[in-house]
């Protein structure tokens, strides 16, 4: 009698619509919910990656001066004009590579070299990757600050060396390829550390079958690290040049604070594009010509890493046909 009256108060199993309900929301939840996922991402990029990046852009094309910045007038293309028949701008372009050269190539070598010598088994590896990582902790203000001190005429450190073993003081900030080996050492200590993780992450995923393999084959050090450790480090070396590349093209913290000039010197001689942007947007107030120059910086970044890019890919077929 309980049995029979639970059967009958016991509602049918839905059919129809209101069963195709539930799995229909369930089905559009999973193919809706990553993007739910990475919405916030994009949404933060458009409003402070894209849009600033477009309304640039956009003020590029007009006369556009710090104080009024209601006023608008339309150039079209000549702030772009006016920019490219500007000598200053060829200097801080032309400074700007110079200074990316003297800074990235010692830089990534030696920062190859640490993380080679790191990958061995050595006493206190911990306590020396923690040291190397300390230069990139510390703010580019106080790096720059400290180095301007060691490269002071009078009284720096270096200059006090150099006449130990008989050299004549130099002047540090005056001279072209004297403040640019300077503003380039302050970028070549921060940076080396960082540099040397990354390569050492690099070496760590390279099988060590390969390194035993060699020494199988009687190749010394310095043979396994040509032939097998550059070629397992390559994708990890081309990031860096990369990364490098973006970060030397975009210098500004470091030629600005070393001698506290946004002319980068009384010559101009180590003003790179990133002070020349910043001197005609808040030296000059012409916001205008200064969207131009973070346009042409933009432009200047793609084809580099362009290049950079295309001349790995050729590379690594050139090897895949050998």
């Amino acid at each position: 009698m309980t049995l029979t009256a639970t059967a009958k108060a016991a509602p049918p199993p839905p059919s129809g619509p209101a069963a195709a309900r539930p799995s229909a929301v369930r089905r559009a939840w999973r193919a809706f919910s990553p993007y739910a996922y990475i919405a916030p991402f994009f949404t933060l990029f458009a409003a402070f990656g894209l849009f600033p990046l477009l309304y640039t852009a956009f003020v590029s094309l007009y006369r556009v001066e710090l104080q009024t910045p209601g006023d608008m007038e339309w150039r079209g293309l000549g702030n772009y004009t006016a920019l490219f028949t500007d000598e200053f701008f060829w200097t801080s372009l032309r400074n700007t590579f110079t200074i990316g050269v003297l800074s990235t190539v010692p830089q990534l070598a030696m920062a190859l070299g640490l993380a080679h010598l790191l990958n061995y088994k050595l006493r206190g590896r911990t306590f020396i990757r923690t040291a190397i990582l300390l230069p990139y902790a510390t703010s580019v203000a106080a790096a720059t600050l400290v180095f301007a001190q060691l490269f002071g005429r009078d009284f720096g450190l270096i200059n006090y060396a150099l006449g130990l073993v008989g050299f004549d003081p130099v002047d540090w900030q005056t001279g072209t390829v004297a403040s640019q080996i300077a503003v380039s050492s302050i970028v070549i200590w921060r940076w080396t550390g960082y540099n040397a993780l990354i390569y050492l992450a690099g070496m760590q995923s390279i099988p060590s079958e390969l390194y035993e393999a060699a020494e199988v084959d009687g190749a010394s050090r310095w043979r396994q690290f040509l032939h097998v450790t550059l070629p397992g480090l390559r994708p990890t070396i081309v990031f860096t040049v990369v990364v490098s590349t973006i970060g030397a093209t975009q210098l500004f913290g470091e030629p600005l604070l070393f001698e506290g000039s946004i002319s980068g010197g009384i010559a101009h001689q180590y003003q790179t594009l990133g002070l020349y942007m910043y001197e005609q947007g808040w030296g000059f107030f012409h916001l205008g010509r200064a969207a131009a120059i973070a346009w042409v910086m933009f432009v200047l970044i793609l084809l580099l890493v362009g290049v950079n890019a295309l001349i790995a890919r050729r590379r690594s077929r050139k090897e895949a046909g050998r």
